[in-house]
């Protein structure tokens, strides 16, 4: 690169030479999540301009050929020339780190934009830049070519191999265009440096899409477009580009509602106020020097969060529209305090809760269920590293903890009749989460795998299988105690273990916490696996290897089955994300197939109707016969335990679907709709869904 260097841009090209150097300082890695945070940057400083009132639409395109670009419709980088470099505000912004206008002089009252070195970073990493702006009725452009300003010799499309020129003496902003009169806005194009960031580096839509909805919740009434036409190729309509459009206009309050998957325990509950707090900081003074000077800052608290009946805790924290996925100040002050109103609360109420004068609340039993959206507006916060990853403030914790104390005091204190009654069931909720982690800390020792002399503790119906090798053991629930009897014949008691369950179990989604512990049928299968429940769930603890749910191939044993999995996926869910649940698959139809003289008759099973069809036009063309009528299996206890060895148990015959967790939020959306209080929903997607149904499958 140094021979493209020319004098007038020695300095600033030694300026961001620094960042080629050493990118990780500034975006993190080389990787694909250093490219995003270069997106970041950029779409962060159009946000900023919605934020300040200034338009309430941005477009951002994945180009085919690799390159980026995003739309906004704020003011316009400012084209006049900035009186102390001589240079234009364009390239001020793009060529000089730490230079912007988000330092404190009035563009912005609070911005995602800090350090000044975004645009002029993405720029020193970028093979070519192009930024366009709208602005008094003209449209201005300049080229960048690894953060170098010049011109490329474009023919039709532009390309970031064309031939590139670097300004000598004076740099030019020219004027390419008109807009439209009272129309201003930025368009950035960039094409990422080949030489910065790894082959394999791609800009990822699914983090696209997941922070521009996530943004459309922080800023309400703002509109992002993302066009994708890098898929053009690939798409059902030859050439037509994937194009998803994000706008909310209930903001952090909807952003909560989106994020929970559980059944709720209390309403959304909105918690907002501010607090001042005074900091010294250097002030760039009009003789461009900077003084040391005590200023009064002002900090916004918005929260949004409610309680629901699971245990995951959801929390996403903002400092000005921008992610803090590694907390800050803000958090804690958010966690410590909300855990010291509660226990407060406990305490006042610990004859009606029947809590121990011992026992305390810790600060998972309180975010147990929780999802809560916590957003502060500080100007000039102070954040840990350009990645923006944590808020360093000191000031901001005690403020977040001062708002959310004067809120809960008065909601605990309130004597509306719904206040009073969701603060009781959310008393009710941590405290059975606080009893259930005591409980599983005091039986962790004896869930482990009992020896003969042990075993005694644990159920009475178990019956356990010889091994002590996690790896090899099963452990199958099976529906019913006839089944068991069979099964027990048909099971190799070497590494098979049986557990009976009467009937349906109980519905974990919608029970809560303490009704499932005290609930026999799920008490036994936690025992029975041995590896606790909810947060304290430890897999190395599980007693066996794979867990098989076997029930009847019916509609009641899909129920069955169901309900089940609600269980495992609400309070055992390692078991599943780590592949060891499955569902036996017990066959629907015995067809005995005659063989002509003394050759013994054929025996073959079926798994589903149309196979059972599939199987008898086969025999019929080749001209066998059958025995009529053949078995249909309503249940396992119809079959004799040689029957159920080899169809559903022994290792040799038997098939089973393992059951995958590929997405959370959608699996946890998928059990609310078919298992949660919720009925309207579930009774629309019965309707829906009518038409898939056979009349034939069902039993009747």
């Amino acid at each position: 690169m140094t021979a493209e260097y020319s004098a007038h841009h020695l300095q600033v090209l030694e300026g961001l030479e620094a960042v080629r150097k050493r990118p990780g300082m500034y975006i993190g890695s080389n990787g694909s999540p250093g490219l995003m945070h270069c997106l970041w940057e950029i779409i962060d400083n159009a946000v900023d301009e919605a934020v300040a009132g200034n338009g309430s639409k941005i477009d951002i395109i994945l180009h085919e050929d690799g390159s980026v670009e995003v739309h906004d419709r704020g003011r316009g980088i400012p084209v006049d020339v900035e009186p102390r470099t001589g240079l234009t505000g364009v390239e001020v912004v793009f060529t000089k780190l730490h230079a912007g206008g988000k330092f404190g002089g009035g563009s912005y009252a609070a911005s995602g934009g800090l350090h000044g070195v975004g645009a002029s970073v993405v720029n020193a990493l970028s093979e070519r830049l192009d930024v366009e702006v709208d602005r008094g009725s003209k449209t201005y452009a300049m080229s960048f070519h690894r953060g170098e300003p010049g011109l490329f010799a474009d023919s039709g499309e532009k390309r970031p191999d064309a031939k590139f020129t670097p300004f000598q003496d004076k740099s030019e902003l020219r004027v390419v265009g008109k807009a439209p009169r009272g129309t201003s806005g930025t368009r950035i194009r960039y094409w990422a440096d080949h030489q910065i960031f790894t082959k394999d580096a791609a800009f990822q839509l699914n983090d696209l899409v997941n922070r521009a909805r996530q943004t459309a919740f922080l800023v309400p009434g703002l509109e992002l477009v993302i066009r994708d036409e890098r898929a053009a190729n690939g798409s059902e309509v030859e050439g037509q580009a994937i194009e998803t459009s994000y706008r909310y206009d209930g903001g952090i309050s909807e952003f909560v509602e989106y994020l929970a998957n559980d059944a709720p325990v209390t309403d959304t509950w909105r918690i907002q106020g501010e607090g001042t707090f005074k900091e010294t900081v250097p002030v760039l003074q009009a003789d461009g020097h900077m003084i040391a000077t005590e200023v009064e800052r002002v900090c916004a608290v918005d929260i949004a969060m409610r309680w629901g009946t699971g245990y995951d805790t959801t929390t996403r924290s903002f400092v000005n529209i921008i992610a803090t996925p590694k907390g800050g100040t803000h958090q804690q002050g958010f966690e410590q305090e909300l855990l010291k109103v509660l226990r407060a609360q406990v305490d006042q109420n610990a004859r009606r809760l029947k809590v121990g004068s011992n026992d305390k609340l810790e600060k998972d039993d309180v975010l147990a269920g929780l999802t809560a959206v916590l957003t502060v507006n500080v100007p000039e916060p102070q954040f840990e590293g350009q990645t923006k990853e944590i808020l360093g403030t000191p000031a901001v914790r005690q403020i977040v903890a001062q708002v959310i104390r004067k809120d809960l005091a008065a909601r605990f204190s309130s004597t509306k009749r719904d206040d009073k009654s969701q603060a009781t069931q959310l008393l009710d909720k941590i405290v059975a989460e606080m009893k259930a982690r005591v409980s599983a800390r005091a039986h962790k020792e004896t869930q482990r795998r009992k020896n003969a002399l042990e075993s005694s503790t644990l159920p009475t119906k178990l019956v356990d299988c010889r091994t002590n090798e996690v790896e090899r053991s099963e452990l199958f629930i099976v529906e019913g105690d006839s089944a068991l009897g069979t099964a027990k014949n048909a099971r190799n008691s070497e590494f098979q273990a049986l557990l009976p369950i009467r009937g349906k179990i109980l519905n974990v989604q919608k029970a809560s916490v303490g009704d499932m512990l005290s609930n026999t049928e799920c008490a036994s299968i936690i025992q029975v696996i041995g590896a606790g429940s909810g947060r304290s769930f430890d897999i190395d603890a599980a007693r066996y290897g794979k867990v098989i749910l076997m029930s009847d191939a019916d509609v009641d044993g899909a129920h069955i089955r169901t309900l089940l999995l609600t269980l495992f996926y609400r309070y055992m869910r390692p078991l599943i994300e780590h592949g060891r649940v499955f569902a036996a698959v017990p066959p629907l139809h015995r067809v005995i197939v005659m063989n002509p003289g003394s050759k013994p008759n054929e025996t073959i099973y079926t798994y589903s109707e149309q196979e059972m069809h599939t199987l008898l036009a086969k025999l019929r063309k080749a001209g066998k016969r059958w025995h009529e009528p053949i078995q249909r299996y309503k249940g396992l206890g119809e079959m004799d335990a040689e029957q159920l060895a080899n169809t559903t148990m022994d290792r040799g015959g038997r098939l089973l679907r393992r059951v995958r967790m590929e997405d959370a939020e959608a699996a946890g959306r998928v059990f609310e709709l078919l298992m949660g209080n919720e009925v309207a929903p579930r009774r629309e997607f019965i309707i829906d869904s009518s038409d898939r149904l056979s009349r034939e499958s069902i039993d009747a």
